[in-house]
């Protein structure tokens, strides 16, 4: 194990965006060393499979809930479920959002707005509702899951979004310094996780990804969960403010520097959570 038995023992730790992908595999990682955890997601066909394959798999309750990020109301009741629940929020990982890959030119107001609307000030709903109830009296840990914002061809909406959560985490980290709340970005490049589905499974662009990476591989669910659990551990007390880029060197890698790809490129397993048809 990287990390040693019972570190977050007495901790609790609210995740959105947990029944599916890199949200699941940082619950059952701080799962397994102690932390009670709840899992929010906007499709309970999401949620209650997993907190019910979670729950089978570490031997203690995942409380499931559903939630719509958009909604100001909801996030404040599923945060009152938690602690009715668990009496306490220690840790909050803002991972739930979505986005779609499209030229800008071809994305309809609507659904720029619909992506803002998630990302941006879903994160901003859900760490208020979090801040008021406990953390701003209490202290915490809050991880956002962003993406790579310096350029994202494709996906304007969503760089847009991130991106302005990154700059409200760097100023949130200044504001609740005082109040013992640490706040970082995780901005994952290319994870080989459930999200991969939404793409064609023949068009080459998975392949094409792993080609665009130094290391020449898709970084695993389990890489991300363990990078995030370290910056929410008692490990990473001082590190605050900051966003920290897990990609495998795919940023600082232009064209004027070949790297041979490793025989033929083929298209990764994408796998499964045991709780997944």
């Amino acid at each position: 194990m990287t990390f040693q038995a019972g570190l977050f023992d007495g901790k609790v730790a609210f995740i959105s965006g947990g029944g599916t992908g890199i949200g699941a595999g940082i619950a059952r990682g701080l799962g397994r060393l102690g932390a009670r955890v709840a899992i929010a997601s906007r499709k309970p066909e999401h949620i209650e499979p997993a907190a019910a394959g979670l729950t089978a798999e570490l031997g203690h309750e995942v409380l499931g809930l559903t939630m719509d990020l958009r909604d100001r109301n909801a996030t404040a009741r599923a945060v009152d479920a938690t602690l009715a629940r668990f009496g306490r929020i220690d840790v909050l990982v803002n991972n739930g959002g979505g986005q779609f890959l499209s030229p800008a030119a071809a994305i309809r107001h609507n659904g720029f707005d619909a992506v803002i609307q998630t990302n941006l000030v879903g994160t901003w709903n859900l760490t208020r509702a979090v801040a008021d109830a406990t953390m701003l009296q209490h202290g915490g840990a809050i991880l956002n899951i962003t993406m790579l914002t310096n350029v994202f061809p494709g996906m304007a909406h969503s760089v847009a979004a991130r991106a302005g959560v990154e700059a409200m985490t760097r100023t949130l980290a200044v504001e609740w310094a005082a109040a013992g709340i640490r706040l970082n970005c995780l901005a994952p490049g290319y994870v080989n996780s459930s999200g991969l589905r939404n793409y064609p499974p023949d068009s080459g662009l998975i392949e094409s990804m792993v080609s665009r990476v130094p290391l020449k591989r898709l970084a695993t669910v389990a890489e991300i969960a363990d990078f995030a659990t370290f910056l929410l551990s008692p490990a990473a007390t001082y590190c605050t403010g900051q966003t920290y880029v897990v990609d495998g060197g795919k940023s600082l890698w232009g064209d004027t520097w070949p790297i041979p790809d490793p025989g033929e490129l083929t298209r990764p397993p994408i796998p499964r959570e045991p709780w997944e048809s």
